[in-house]
């Protein structure tokens, strides 16, 4: 079954790299990360004498919550693909693309099982975005907000774990995370500006979104 995952998301690295051409200010371990330098990596990065307990599990929940933003916006594209946000939409959903093909290459790289409920958040994640959009751009950047707030905090976390444990010995993984981290805070200023607090009920929408959030990173951790 491991081998067979494995084997999934190298097939899926491939089509990526096919499709695809390609912070939050702040100091110490949460300074942004080098953006020329991320690109440089490819499937054959290995991390020497990383502690597999640590490492795997970061790598697992991290790349689940970049399968689960994909499947986000291509919910929210598929209602919205034709307005005036669509592009705009486009941009962030290009950028989480590209953040899934790195995890999908560190997941072949390190040999780190996924978590099997990838076809869970396949389909919750999908309806989440369309779910929100219907509710029309307002919704959908109301969505973004909760759930990028959620990622880049969660983000913040790895990168405080990982400068604690040995910031030289994590530094390629670090740099990664930063970087995806900024990207994350980018999507949600992005959501701010194009009227996320007007979407009915925001803050419930919000908080019932990140509670939805919290939980798919303790089960993805986990299972």
């Amino acid at each position: 079954m491991a081998r067979a995952a494995l084997a999934a998301l190298r097939r899926a690295s491939c089509a990526c790299s096919r499709r695809c051409l390609i912070g939050a200010p702040g100091f110490g371990c949460c300074a942004p990360a080098d953006r020329t330098s991320v690109r440089s990596f490819s499937i054959g990065m290995t991390l020497d004498n990383v502690d597999k307990a640590v490492v795997h599990p970061i790598i697992r929940v991290d790349h689940a919550g970049e399968y689960g933003a994909d499947r986000i916006y291509a919910g929210q594209m598929a209602v919205l693909g034709r307005t005036t946000v669509g592009l705009v939409i486009q941009k962030m959903w290009d950028q989480e693309k590209e953040h899934l093909k790195t995890f999908n290459e560190l997941m072949i790289a390190h040999r780190v099982r996924p978590t099997i409920l990838l076809p869970f958040w396949n389909v919750v994640g999908f309806a989440l975005g369309a779910g929100t959009a219907l509710l029309g751009k307002e919704g959908a950047m109301a969505c973004t907000v909760a759930v990028e707030e959620s990622i880049s905090e969660h983000y913040n976390n790895q990168i405080r774990t990982l400068m604690e444990l040995d910031p030289e010995k994590y530094k390629e993984l670090l740099q990664i995370i930063k970087k995806f981290r900024d990207d994350e805070l980018e999507h949600h200023d992005t959501g701010l500006e194009f009227d996320a607090e007007l979407a009915p009920a925001y803050s419930l929408l919000k908080n019932v979104i990140q509670i939805g959030c919290r939980a798919a990173v303790f089960l993805s951790q986990r299972i």
